[in-house]
């Protein structure tokens, strides 16, 4: 038998035909491409090259609640050669050459699968995921000036969003062939419309009143195994604690679109509400280069308010230590709480009653109390929600 020598599959990739780009990719490959040329030229010039990112921290975050989101200030920080940082300046001109390869094949990679596609970068590639995060939202940061988010970059989680319920059509466009999948998120039985990564290329139809956005899985399947959706005629979110990016960007898109308002249903504790609801509403200061892509200003909220406690006699848990001192920061330097006087008082009035409650509480009065009574009552009072 004649000898046969292996291949190695690295050594062949597979490549996809060119293909037609929209406005956004060639935006995005154009500012790729210029910052190549940038380097190149600082180092033909014998100059240092640097790349310049912006400051992601709540301290370079500005609130105004005209706007509705945390926006970005103006510090930033470079990246220049040098030789403490050839390698993460390497690394950022890999990935990027990454991105301008997938956008030109119509493909994604997920965040743990561009961590293994640097160990074919030699002295570049990254020793653990975390690093090659942090360079992928560095350069997100980088080109978000310009409206190009980490997804656009062809750069998606590796978790899906969160699930869906309710009275809501999505319409799901095939992007090789372009035929339309019409998903009826009514016909799951007792499961739920799963949030896809990407959900740009998303419409929706419905005649919903509202989104209701919830906390926990289990609140989530209470209400769609009893069909709270059909007798309230909303479209039900489950969030599965902070909400990931796609989740907060469906709901966007959903609410944009529909024209139709969004309630956020969590726990009363400092976490739930400086967290998980502050970060579907305005975003958080270390992703402020896309808090205007991915937060819902228009959401307010329904529950469980430090009111709730008092007034359904709600059984309750000490406060941690870690919740005052997370209430307490919020209070002192977090700009939504300093703008929104209502949020300012309940959250000193938590600090203050030192207890936190969770949605599952309402239990206290009957497993379906929740369905036959809480939630109708809040929802005939929409007004009097907090912002």
């Amino acid at each position: 038998m004649a000898d046969m020598k292996k291949k190695d599959p690295a050594a062949q990739p597979v490549k996809r035909a060119p293909r037609k780009l929209d406005e956004l990719d060639k935006q995005t490959l154009a500012m790729i491409e210029g910052t190549a040329t940038r380097v190149r030229s600082s180092i033909d010039g014998r100059k240092l090259p640097e790349l310049r990112f912006p400051t992601r921290s709540l301290s370079n975050v500005k609130y105004d609640a005209k706007v509705g989101y945390f926006e970005l200030g103006r510090g930033t920080s470079a990246r220049a050669l040098s030789v403490n940082t050839v390698k993460s300046f390497a690394q950022t001109l890999r990935m990027m050459a990454l991105s301008r390869e997938m956008i030109g094949e119509d493909t994604f990679a997920t965040k743990r699968e561009a961590y293994y596609v640097s160990k074919n970068w030699g002295e570049a590639k990254f020793n653990e995921q975390p690093e090659s995060d942090m360079v992928m939202d560095d350069i997100e940061a980088m080109f978000s000036v310009s409206g190009v988010s980490r997804e656009q970059l062809r750069y998606i989680p590796d978790e899906h969003g969160g699930a869906v319920a309710g009275e809501l059509i999505v319409n799901d466009t095939d992007l090789e062939t372009g035929k339309v999948e019409r998903i009826d998120c009514t016909k799951f039985g007792s499961g739920a419309y799963s949030i896809p990564s990407l959900v740009e290329h998303l419409t929706f139809e419905t005649k919903a009143k509202f989104i209701l956005c919830i906390e926990t899985g289990g609140m989530f399947q209470r209400l769609q195994s009893h069909k709270f959706w059909k007798k309230s005629h909303c479209i039900l979110v489950s969030m599965a604690g902070v909400p990931t990016r796609a989740t907060r960007r469906f709901v966007r898109r959903l609410s944009d679109q529909c024209r139709i308002p969004v309630y956020a249903f969590v726990d009363c504790d400092p976490y739930g509400i400086s967290n998980i609801y502050r970060t579907l509403k305005v975003g958080s200061g270390n992703a402020a280069h896309i808090n205007r892509f991915f937060c819902v200003p228009q959401a307010s909220f329904l529950g469980v308010t430090p009111n709730d406690i008092v007034d359904y006699k709600l059984p309750t848990h000490p406060l941690k230590d870690v919740d005052v001192k997370r209430a307490k920061d919020a209070l002192k330097n977090d700009p939504f709480f300093k703008i929104h006087k209502p949020w300012a008082r309940a959250m000193a009035q938590l600090i203050t009653m030192g207890v936190r409650a969770e949605q599952q509480a309402l239990a206290r009065w009957g497993l379906n109390y929740v369905i036959d009574e809480y939630l109708p009552r809040k929802l005939k009072a929409t007004a009097q929600f907090l912002p």
